[in-house]
């Protein structure tokens, strides 16, 4: 996980990357065919304002990453089936790690919609902005009863539009950032958590060997090792004494639960923010953002999906909620119908769970803390961490000691 990830948790988040709030095909106008040159790198004139979703901030290409747009229009036309032409991009603005695009196309059948993600420029890290990775498991996935966006194609071509890339189709539905779902009713509230968590236990009960993803990560002592990263992180990139820090860096690895090491298919970033709900009924049609995915332990994911119970800020933090008059779950509720679902009797050692989740937020707000005083970091709210960095670790020690 890196830092704009964890964000999300930390001061709230804008908007999400493959839902299409109504993106049907046809749904908005085309673009002429004489006004190719005017899409070249993030120039789009007024079609493209008319064609934007509603809910989703685009912008025309950021300059460090417009690319050629009549080069990408050439690759599609040999690789993307169906493709006719009528190309038009542009990106979300959000802070993710890899750059994404709306991209629309005229394709057999009509108009169309997609997502294009791709590596950012520059010197990357080997380990960093694997769009391959992600690429490949929503590939994989798209064989079970996980809902993903379908994927169309991966482009290792550096030639084409100067980094990595993957297309996969724009889902048509809804991003709820706020747990509290203020415009809906309860019932629906109750429907969309329960959808949530269904899809969270299908996602564990994937086999990954018998959908090719046996080697996606490796098997066994994912809280260990996980622990070990955060902590030389945090080692080296703090900036003041962190009591809490320093006493769960040293209590966590000692303390791993001893409930047979066991290895899934885990999102990593798994929230209501990165799931789109159908556009009229309260279920889960689609899982975002793969980037952090791996194989690892199950209910590191449960807990990093409950923390919201836990934190008190919004749009996350709903632990001050009255659950009963919206509609919303307990986490006791939650976490049994995830067990019922999965074949737990219970969770033993849930506190450690949610504990090892809040440390490692803390590790990499410290991070982008660091980052911020340093003047390297890309968000202005970054300077406000150090205060995050010690809630999260202080709310992670209250709940084991």
């Amino acid at each position: 996980m890196d830092g704009r990830h964890a964000q999300d948790w930390i001061f709230g988040h804008g908007t999400s990357l493959t839902g299409i709030n109504g993106g049907m095909p046809g749904k908005f106008q085309s673009v002429p065919p004489c006004g190719m040159d005017r899409l070249r790198a993030g120039v789009r004139g007024p079609y493209a304002e008319r064609r934007m979703p509603t809910y989703a901030d685009t912008v025309p290409v950021m300059e460090r990453h417009r690319f050629d747009v009549d080069s990408l229009d050439r690759y599609f036309r040999e690789k993307l089936k169906g493709y006719r032409g009528g190309l038009e991009v542009r990106q979300f603005d959000s802070g993710h790690s890899n750059p994404t695009f709306f991209v629309a196309a005229d394709m057999d059948g009509g108009r169309r919609d997609f997502v294009l993600r791709k590596k950012p420029p520059g010197k990357l890290v080997a380990s960093a902005h694997q769009v391959d990775r992600e690429f490949r498991v929503i590939s994989a996935l798209a064989s079970t009863d996980v809902p993903v966006a379908p994927a169309r194609l991966l482009c290792d071509d550096d030639s084409v539009i100067g980094q990595m890339f993957y297309v996969m189709e724009a889902v048509p539905g809804r991003i709820l950032v706020n747990p509290a779902m203020p415009d809906q009713i309860p019932a629906e509230r109750a429907a969309i958590f329960d959808s949530m968590n269904d899809v969270l236990a299908r996602l564990h009960r994937v086999d990954p060997v018998k959908v090719g993803l046996g080697d996606y990560g490796r098997s066994g002592q994912y809280i260990a090792r996980q622990i070990s990263r955060w902590s030389r992180q945090y080692a080296e990139l703090k900036t003041e004494d962190i009591p809490a820090m320093d006493r769960l860096s040293t209590w966590l690895p000692e303390n791993i639960p001893d409930d047979g090491d066991p290895t899934t298919i885990v999102h990593g970033d798994y929230r209501l923010g990165n799931l789109i709900v159908h556009p009229t009924e309260p279920r889960v049609v689609a899982v975002l953002d793969w980037e952090l995915s791996t194989l690892g332990h199950p209910l590191c994911d449960v807990a990093y999906n409950c923390l919201g119970y836990h934190l008190k800020e919004p749009p996350h933090g709903f632990a001050t909620v009255d659950f009963a008059n919206l509609g919303l779950p307990t986490e006791k509720d939650y976490i049994a119908a995830y067990c019922r679902r999965t074949g737990r009797d219970s969770i033993p050692d849930w506190n450690y769970y949610l504990a090892f989740s809040l440390f490692r937020l803390a590790a990499i707000a410290q991070g982008v803390y660091r980052r911020g005083l340093q003047g390297n970091s890309s968000n202005p709210e970054s300077i406000k961490m150090s205060k995050s960095a010690r809630e999260r670790a202080e709310l992670a020690w209250s709940l084991v000691s």
